[in-house]
């Protein structure tokens, strides 16, 4: 099974402050571990939404805004892509995670990760059928 796993962003995050030089070292052998491990598939950090843009159809006519956009709690600030055997495994690493950033950042971390299975080719095999 794969699933997507986004890392909400937070207020300096938004504000484009770089991360926490601890928590960079700190995650590298993380993910080098996960990916030799082939649960890894892809992972990375996206830049604050405001270098983003949002484009919406509605009613036939095409709305273009650019970022920033007001609900933090709703912007996500990177992913992981991985490759496990049940959502519960997908849950497990996503607190492995979380915990690795309160490790580092300190007991008053707090930070969100939201979790979504992909679809794949084999997920409509059945209705082409």
């Amino acid at each position: 099974m794969r699933f997507m796993l986004m890392m909400k962003a937070d207020k300096a995050y938004e504000a484009g402050q770089p991360p926490d030089p601890a928590l960079m070292a700190a995650m590298g052998p993380y993910v080098e571990r996960m990916a030799k491990s082939g649960v890894l598939i892809e992972t990375g950090g996206l830049m604050p939404s405001a270098r983003g843009t949002r484009v919406n159809l509605s009613d036939g006519r095409f709305t273009v805004t650019d970022g920033p956009f007001a609900e933090t709690k709703e912007v996500i600030g990177g992913y992981a892509i991985v490759e496990v055997a049940s959502k519960e495994e997908a849950i497990r690493i996503t607190r492995e995670f979380l915990q690795l950033h309160r490790d580092v950042l300190g007991p008053g971390y707090a930070g969100e990760s939201e979790i979504r299975e992909m679809m794949g080719v084999t997920h409509f095999a059945s209705v082409a059928a």
